[in-house]
């Protein structure tokens, strides 16, 4: 079984890693310990969006992004399991909004 923390841990250390920079300088930088940031890095820990945000603040990376790439590792992983196909993109439909008519013109 993939684990969503395991794939969020692995995409931090490997954006940190990419930086050349210390788990210290991210802690430091994240206000979160070092330790608790090692965990979240190593899958041990679930971060909090919270959390995350500070951590991805930390490293100048946009949580969207981060998560996009994580979306796609598990998309990965999962399909490498055997598990359920994609059958596509969903489509939302967003009802159109009634035109407002300024009768003040």
């Amino acid at each position: 079984m993939v684990l969503l923390r395991r794939v969020i841990g692995e995409a931090l250390r490997r954006r940190r890693q990419d930086q050349h920079r210390t788990l210290r300088e991210v802690s430091s930088a994240a206000r979160v310990s070092l330790g608790y940031l090692s965990e979240v890095e190593r899958g041990q820990k679930e971060a909090s969006s919270e959390l995350l945000s500070s951590i991805c603040d930390a490293l100048g990376v946009r949580l969207a992004d981060l998560l996009r790439e994580v979306s796609g590792e598990l998309e990965l992983a999962e399909l490498a399991a055997g598990g359920p196909t994609p059958v596509g993109p969903t489509a939302v439909v967003v009802p159109a909004r009634p035109a407002v008519v300024d009768r003040a013109a």
